[in-house]
C-alpha cells in the first residue's frame, strides 16, 4: 500500500511539474491593441512573403536603359511601401547564387506578390527575376517604414 502511495504521489508530481513547464506566462509588456493592429499571433509574430529578386536575362542594356529602369524601381518600391504592401526592400551584396536584393511583403498570397512584383522595371525588363517564398517573421517588422522615415537624412 505504501509503495502504491508513492508511485501516485511520483506520479502526480510529475504531472504537475509537466504542466508547469508547458505553460506559458503572458508577457506583462504585452500590447494588444498593438498586437491587434499588426495583425500579430499570441507569439507576436505574422506570416509575409519574402522574394528574392535574382539577376535576369537582360543583359548588357545601354547605361541610359539601365538608369530609367532603376529609377522606375526604385519609383515603385516607393509606390508599394507607401501602399502598406512593401515592408522591407534592400540590395544583397556580391554573391555566387545571382541574388540581388529582397522584398519582404505584407500580403495574404504568394499570388499576390508576384502581382505586385511584375509592376517593377526591373522585372518587367527582365534584368531581375523573382523567387517567392512564405516566411513567419516579427508582426513588429511592419513599424520599420515608420521608424525609416525617422532615421532617414536623404530620401531616394
Amino acid at each position: 500500500m505504501k509503495r502504491k502511495l508513492t508511485i501516485i504521489a511520483l506520479l502526480i508530481c510529475t504531472l504537475l511539474v509537466a504542466n508547469k513547464a508547458g505553460a506559458q506566462e503572458v508577457n506583462k509588456n504585452y500590447d494588444e491593441k498593438l498586437a491587434k493592429e499588426l495583425k500579430a499571433d499570441d507569439y507576436g509574430m505574422k506570416k509575409y512573403i519574402l522574394v528574392i529578386l535574382k539577376t535576369g536575362s537582360a543583359k548588357d542594356l545601354p547605361k541610359p536603359s539601365l538608369d530609367s529602369i532603376f529609377k522606375g524601381h526604385m519609383a515603385n518600391i516607393t509606390k508599394l511601401v507607401n501602399e502598406g504592401k512593401l515592408v522591407v526592400a534592400g540590395p544583397l551584396g556580391k554573391n555566387d547564387n545571382d541574388y540581388r536584393g529582397i522584398f519582404i511583403f505584407d500580403v495574404e498570397s504568394t499570388d499576390e506578390a508576384q502581382k505586385l512584383v511584375e509592376t517593377d522595371p526591373v522585372i518587367m525588363s527582365k534584368v531581375m527575376t523573382a523567387d517567392y517564398y512564405q516566411w513567419y517573421g516579427s508582426a513588429a517588422l511592419k513599424e520599420t517604414v515608420k521608424i525609416h522615415s525617422r532615421i532617414e537624412k536623404k530620401s531616394h
